[in-house]
């Protein structure tokens, strides 16, 4: 049983069994036991990675009974993918007359886009369905799931505390016969950044032949949750002319693609002096961005394997040799800008297609007024009685009243 992944062979058997979210799961419970008397027909689980969301959804379905559709929405990410994969069940019942729960699992793979049209289905099956959906993410306040939000009940799990971890861990060495120091386990609980799935897969790793959790072996953890900077991933593509190293540089990164392109267009001319490296490392960001905008006109994902290797081992191959002088890399403040401006305009856009749905105006011409609704939301009494009536989220009414 040693080769069996422990992740699924120590997955709870019930609600009970999950960890550190007894009041998500009892929601969760009450949700699909009482489904017909719910205001909402789906229901979102948040949060981040390793938490139990899809955990407590198995163990609920089981708990109760019922047949369990999961689909992962990053597989399917348009209109007609999705109505095809769980369109008719929403609507019929199972072969063996079983009731039945829908898991969409980790939406945040969903594509925002109208072309696409992924998000605006999901609603559309919400609306429709006659057994309950239940969707995780880690962040639903995304701007593109503003309709789903609407329409779900959102409850949030919390990254796990080490010692919730640590005495899973614990139970599962005891199970498994493995030695383990105490200190050293909850030393690996604490890596795992509240992950349990990924801290017993780091256990199963470093326990492997040897049967035992020390320091030592701790040690030997190659700290594959510790996310890198910005400036250490500039290092390796432009202190490097080994594509091998260049193309590991974003992998444990927390920023966006659009974020990585500015970082390198920003320090790109400090780093190469020499005119004919600039212009080839030029050339290999220009075909990135190429591939970058086929992604994003046509969703061809296939694309971003092209886009990671242009932007690292393509322009850490672009010199003959690295350059020996120090270079301190600075993000461009064009990413500060940038942020500020699309939370602005998007608040702005929501805002202004409320408006203009309920006063049959169109979204042009209030965004050219937009600073006389401004003043009138800034009235308290006015602005609050206009944000019931235009259904003005609480976000958005702070943000006109600035």
């Amino acid at each position: 049983m040693r080769s069996l992944n422990w992740t699924k062979k120590y997955e709870p058997k019930n609600p009970d069994e999950i960890v550190g979210q007894g009041s998500g799961v009892a929601n969760l419970i009450g949700f699909l036991r009482d489904f017909k008397n719910q205001r909402n027909k789906a229901m979102i689980l948040y949060g981040p990675p390793g938490c139990g969301k899809t955990s407590s959804v198995y163990a609920a379905a089981k708990e109760l009974d019922l047949e369990l559709l999961e689909v992962n929405a990053s597989d399917f990410r348009n209109k007609l993918m999705i109505d095809a994969t769980i369109g008719n069940a929403s609507q019929q019942m199972s072969l063996f007359m079983k009731q039945k729960v829908i898991l969409v699992d980790e939406i945040d793979g969903l594509s925002g886009q109208k072309d696409r049209g992924g998000v605006a289905e999901i609603a559309r099956l919400i609306e429709t369905t006659k057994f309950p959906m239940i969707l995780t993410a880690q962040n639903p306040y995304d701007q593109k799931f503003k309709n789903l939000r609407k329409k779900a009940d959102l409850i949030q799990y919390n990254a796990l505390d080490y010692k919730d971890i640590f005495e899973y861990l614990s139970k599962i060495c005891d199970n498994e016969n493995i030695e383990f120091d105490e200190n050293a386990l909850k030393g690996l609980a604490r890596r795992a950044g509240g992950d349990l799935r990924g801290a017993i897969i780091d256990l199963q790793l470093l326990s492997a032949g040897t049967n035992k959790i020390n320091n030592d072996v701790l040690n030997e953890l190659s700290g594959r949750k510790q996310t890198e900077s910005m400036l250490q991933a500039l290092v390796k593509i432009f202190k490097t002319t080994d594509p091998a190293i260049a193309l590991r540089a974003f992998d444990n990164v927390n920023e966006d693609l659009d974020q990585s392109f500015l970082w390198i267009d920003a320090n790109l001319p400090k780093e190469y002096k020499k005119p004919k490296d600039l212009a080839k490392a030029y050339l290999a960001l220009s075909k990135a961005d190429v591939f970058r905008g086929r992604i994003r006109r046509w969703q061809h994902w296939r694309f971003l394997v092209y886009v990671n290797a242009l932007l690292t081992a393509g322009i850490a191959t672009a010199k003959d040799e690295k350059y020996k002088e120090f270079i301190q890399y600075k993000p461009t403040m064009r990413l500060l800008r940038i942020w500020q401006a699309k939370m602005s305009n998007a608040k702005k856009k929501s805002i202004a297609s409320k408006i203009s749905s309920m006063t049959h105006t169109s979204t042009k011409r209030i965004t050219n007024d937009f600073e006389i609704y401004r003043g009138m939301f800034r009235q308290k009494e006015l602005g609050n009685s206009l944000a019931k009536y235009f259904d003005i989220e609480v976000d958005e009414l702070k943000w006109m009243r600035k």
